[in-house]
């Protein structure tokens, strides 16, 4: 019995592209080492899916080039689907929830209600696990699967993802504008959420409640209950990590009222061109350029002064790994301080307090976080001349 998949290809070999299944197939069974079978049934979902966008694509048939349009888009399909696959599975599932987390973070603010940082997570933990639901019945939906399908394979499962973030990012029109399919759910999810109930913690742990009054059957209190006798598995770090740093810059920047660079940074974060940033944000080029000039400035002040310590965590380039410099660059990068900056340096890996490094070195807390912007900028610059060479990561 022929799939859903190869009828839709069959179908629409009329538009000329019938290289593409062969292509994708060819390329998933060189890139991954799943099944032939499995990269079979992949390759014909992607091309179903191109086929099918090249043909309702108004702008596609009249742009006279279909096919190279088609192989385009195959070849955006496959890379963003072996991604994922090289990723493997933790990494994946870390990658897909912080770009979806940063895509929504500023539109999940429940009414009455102002959410601290650790607030504002929860509840995006909350309504990305059931878009995560929502995005797979739309999976099973587009490529005619039946309702019990699950990822079963490290290909499929970076298929879904990659499914998923697309799924996302989706336009959806609105009356003089479009708006991405997962803020609109994230909206509505917030608009549902119900008003804060005050629980006595104590009271809830001990099982003290007054039944009389009905509190200890109340809802909220059972809940905090079970959260509490519940052990929790430990957080990956690596999970964490980003998702905290995407957040503390948001934080950051709306806290010293730059809401446009939190926009332009949404923004960036989604991979989107320069045109498509100018068009969402209503700029010109220049206006742009002058806003991305800005958002650097404080995302240098944010990485190098207000949260160093975090950034390089997440970076692995703390003081415990010599700011992620190789032993070379590192002998390098301290012969290159003054004297007053190698004894900062010292103190700063010896885990000496702010206070009395001023106090050691006579210097002002002014001063010295001044001087100690300088050393970690000088790291920086050294570390991104080593990224940015031939050997770069082409997923930077």
């Amino acid at each position: 019995m022929k799939s859903a998949a190869t009828t839709t290809i069959q179908g629409e070999l009329s538009i000329g592209v019938e290289a593409i299944f062969p292509f994708l197939f060819q390329e998933l069974q060189q890139s991954t080492k799943a099944s032939q079978q499995n990269c079979r049934a992949v390759a014909m979902r992607i091309a179903a899916e191109v086929y099918r966008i090249c043909h309702e694509s108004k702008r596609i048939q009249a742009s006279g080039s279909v096919e190279n349009s088609a192989m385009a888009l195959a070849k955006h399909r496959l890379q963003q689907c072996l991604r994922y696959y090289q990723l493997g599975s933790n990494r994946g599932r870390v990658e897909l929830h912080s770009t979806l987390s940063a895509i929504i973070y500023r539109y999940i603010n429940p009414p009455q209600r102002q959410l601290s940082y650790q607030g504002r997570l929860t509840v995006i933990e909350d309504f990305l696990q059931s878009f995560y639901l929502e995005a797979l019945n739309a999976f099973r939906r587009e490529n005619q699967l039946e309702a019990s399908y699950r990822p079963q394979t490290l290909l499929e499962l970076a298929e879904y993802m990659a499914f998923t973030e697309r799924y996302g990012k989706r336009r959806i029109p609105l009356p003089g504008r479009q708006q991405q399919l997962i803020i609109l759910r994230a909206q509505t999810f917030s608009q549902q959420q119900p008003p804060e109930t005050c629980v006595d913690i104590e009271q809830a742990a001990e099982g003290s409640g007054n039944e009389a009054d009905g509190s200890w059957e109340d809802p909220a209190v059972q809940q905090l209950r079970t959260a509490m006798a519940t052990q929790p598995e430990p957080e990956a770090q690596e999970e964490t990590l980003r998702s905290v740093v995407i957040a503390e810059l948001m934080n950051y920047l709306e806290e010293r009222q730059q809401n446009d660079c939190a926009d332009y940074f949404a923004l960036r974060l989604q991979d989107l061109s320069a045109q498509e940033i100018e068009t969402i944000l209503g700029l010109t080029p220049r206006q742009r350029d002058y806003l991305q000039q800005r958002f650097k400035y404080h995302l240098i002040r944010f990485a190098l002064l207000h949260r160093w310590e975090l950034v390089h965590e997440w970076l692995e380039a703390d003081l415990h790994t010599n700011l992620g410099l190789t032993p070379q660059q590192w002998q390098v990068y301290t012969e290159q301080l003054d004297e007053k900056q190698r004894c900062l340096l010292e103190l700063k890996q010896q885990g000496q307090p702010d206070e009395r490094i001023a106090k050691t070195l006579g210097l002002s807390m002014a001063q010295l976080q001044k001087r100690w912007f300088k050393i970690l900028e000088q790291a920086w610059e050294i570390r991104n001349s080593l990224v940015s060479g031939s050997t770069a990561s082409t997923n930077e």
